[in-house]
């Protein structure tokens, strides 16, 4: 029997209808039941200010990031948050209060990115666009009272991919220096076989066919499921990247290739450290409402490895 926390039961009971009838319906209904649903009433954390810009991306596109800094003078080094939703459904509003929290306790200016969804921008213009609002965080890093000399790249499971991913550009392309990614229960492969996928593949919120619909609308070949940045657990070479922290739920089909993640990245040489939040389900992270101190004692953790594990 699964290890859960009682309050994950209460989540599972909140999501699971919905979340297991997503694979039956087509991207645009799912976003518009979510749009209809009622907003969860929250304590939000104290910030100085918080405000939404347009930026550029691609050929004359704009996405929209919202800004949350801290009180205090500045500048302040930076966290950039991609949003998850399995590149499909989510946005900023998803993961607001989750930010507020993370800007209040570490004391960071965060740029939660609104990247364009498949399937309307499949692979790779979800990956290009956080890409590119990374860049635009260390070119505007002023503009918004933070030093481009540390950025913090993170995300939640696809979010998490995409964090994982923008790594592995910004090395490749030799973009703005990483300080580190902080990965939360991300998706780093498209397999869909892990030992985590048969145990948790049905009633743990994340099913193991919801994430095979999230991965269709995502990509367009099988060739794409073995690119590096839509899957970074394939890629061929994983050095010289920023230093890693891998945060894994226990109830969770992510769980297995999150932790291979963690393998593979120390086996290259990159600085990692790990954590698996005993008793929690995937989603944990975006639910201030019934996991607020669970998030809470997560940015902690953040907040030490930061401090200690990116020089120790």
């Amino acid at each position: 029997m699964a290890n859960l926390d009682p309050k994950a039961k209460v989540h599972l009971e909140m999501f699971n209808p919905f979340l297991a009838s997503i694979p039956t319906m087509d991207p645009q209904t799912v976003r518009a039941m979510n749009a209809q649903a009622p907003p969860l009433e929250v304590k939000l954390a104290p910030l100085a200010k918080v405000e939404d810009r347009l930026i550029p991306v691609g050929q004359d596109e704009k996405i929209k990031v919202r800004i949350y800094t801290p009180e205090g003078q500045g500048p302040f080094p930076l966290f950039v948050y991609y949003h998850g939703g399995g590149w499909v459904i989510g946005d900023i509003e998803q993961t607001d209060a989750s930010c507020r929290m993370i800007a209040n306790r570490l004391g960071r200016v965060v740029v939660s990115v609104d990247y364009r969804l498949a399937p309307e921008y499949k692979f790779p213009i979800p990956a290009n666009d956080c890409y590119a609002a990374l860049e635009w965080v260390s070119k505007n890093a002023k503009t918004i009272n933070g030093s481009a000399s540390e950025i913090v790249v993170s995300g939640d499971s696809s979010g998490g991919n995409l964090a994982a991913v923008v790594s592995i550009m910004a090395r490749d392309q030799n973009g703005p220096h990483i300080s580190a990614q902080i990965l939360i229960y991300p998706v780093t492969g498209l397999d869909f076989n892990s030992g985590s996928y048969e145990e948790f593949q049905k009633g743990f919120g994340l099913d193991k066919d919801l994430m095979i619909w999230f991965g269709n609308h995502y990509i367009t070949s099988e060739k794409d499921k073995k690119d590096k940045y839509a899957a970074p657990l394939k890629a061929d070479d994983l050095t010289n990247l920023p230093p890693a922290f891998i945060i894994t739920a226990e109830n969770d089909v992510l769980r297995d290739e999150g932790l291979a993640y963690v393998k593979r990245l120390k086996e290259a040489g990159v600085k990692v450290e790990s954590i698996c939040e005993e008793g929690l389900v995937h989603g944990y992270f975006s639910n201030v409402f019934v996991f607020s101190e669970r998030i809470k004692a997560s940015i902690s953790k953040m907040d030490r490895f930061l401090k200690e594990g990116i020089n120790g």
